[in-house]
């Protein structure tokens, strides 16, 4: 199994359809092996029964029940994965129709580093905004790129889980973690994802750079001058996505 794709969801039958239907565009590259893992929240929105009735498809697997949060959730979703590499696609995102092409370079690729490519912000009112991967670097200050375009080697995964004390910037903890552990990042060209903004980790913006600064300094090791010139960065261009967001 190459790739598995997780989902987490929680009351949003409309969200998991939508990435449902998005799966075709990985499905129709047919060398590529994937599954999809989808861990619910215990939603009584009709979400169970529609995974029941997909009888398997895309190698589905899930479970619905209560948990403690998004990413107790996604560690949940690590814990049933099978593939070399797994990608976070929650409910409501969706794969970019040039997804294949992306992972079908996967297939040679050591399980030694974080494969990133670009994403699409949809910002609700026909506003797209192309998130384009950075270098490894900038994991001082950020994602390199959106959590959605991330394909993380499962071991990893499975060896550097979620971190539950980072209630919004558990995401860049755990990437923070994976990179000084010896995994890099590397860039692929290519769109994997879109997705809407006004997730946790944009709608939660002080506790988002505060958290951030804590990754920085406790995992990074950033010095506080620099931790604080890139919170304060973070605080402004965070809260410029915040405010186009809730223009539109």
């Amino acid at each position: 199994m190459l790739l598995s794709v997780i989902t987490v969801a929680f009351r949003n039958y409309d969200g998991v359809v939508k990435t449902w239907r998005s799966l075709a565009h990985l499905a129709r590259e047919k060398n590529i092996e994937f599954e999809w893992i989808v861990v619910d929240g215990g939603s009584a929105d009709g979400t169970a029964e529609f995974l029941e009735n997909l009888n398997g498809e895309y190698h589905l697997r899930y479970i619905s029940e209560r948990d403690n949060g998004l990413y107790d959730a996604m560690n949940k979703g690590i814990d049933m994965a099978q593939g070399k590499f797994a990608i976070f696609l929650n409910s409501g995102d969706i794969f970019h129709p040039d997804v294949a092409q992306f992972v079908r370079q996967l297939a040679d690729k050591k399980e030694n580093a974080m494969y990133i490519g670009d994403a699409l912000l949809d910002f609700g009112d026909g506003t797209k905004i192309r998130r384009s991967a950075k270098r490894g670097w900038y994991i001082y200050h950020s994602l390199p790129a959106s959590h959605q375009a991330i394909f993380f080697p499962l071991m990893g995964l499975k060896n550097y889980p979620y971190d539950l004390q980072y209630r919004v910037s558990s995401d860049y903890a755990l990437a923070a973690k994976l990179y000084k552990k010896g995994y890099k990042f590397e860039r692929i060209n290519g769109l994997v994802s879109e997705f809407s903004m006004g997730g946790v980790s944009t709608s939660n913006n002080l506790e988002l750079c505060r958290d951030a600064k804590k990754v920085q300094r406790t995992i990074l090791r950033v010095p506080g001058v620099l931790a604080e010139l890139s919170y304060l960065l973070r605080l402004r261009t965070t809260g410029k996505t915040k405010a186009l967001y809730n223009k539109s």
